[in-house]
């Protein structure tokens, strides 16, 4: 959901998400590939259960611009998770109607600030991600 501290982007893998600097809060490790350079990135987030998927929030804390991340699942919708138990493949789609309208009050429930980012966003809306497991 929102980023977490950027040294879980080396500890939640290495410790298979046993281990983050976001105590009580669930976190994985995005890995996906940059649009323009075909890099792989890693981006720790916060990110919430449903069913066999996760969602996470692209807030970018409320700025102006969707986070880069988000850019990159749009060209590049295969990433991989890390996060407590292991590793999968996941399909990156974004949510809409009453489905985004659902989970961003789940997630609005487990981190409160997303409501403060939504305010910050002003003419933004913020995109809730579902994390499908690939087939």
């Amino acid at each position: 959901m929102h980023v977490a501290n950027p040294i879980d982007k080396v500890l939640v893998p290495l410790t298979r998400g046993w281990l983050s600097l976001a105590p009580g809060q669930p976190v994985l490790v995005l890995e996906h590939v940059g649009a323009k350079s075909g890099q792989r990135r890693r981006t720790p987030l916060l990110y919430l259960t449903d069913g066999d998927d996760l969602v996470v929030i692209a807030s970018a804390g409320g700025a102006a611009r969707h986070p880069a991340w988000l850019h990159n699942l749009r060209a590049h919708p295969r990433v991989k998770l890390f996060l407590r138990g292991g590793t999968g493949v996941y399909v990156a789609r974004e949510t809409e109607g009453e489905d985004r309208e659902r989970l961003w009050r789940q997630a609005t429930a487990v981190y409160g600030g997303y409501d403060t980012y939504k305010d910050r966003a002003a003419d933004r809306q913020i995109p809730v991600v579902r994390l499908s497991p690939a087939v």
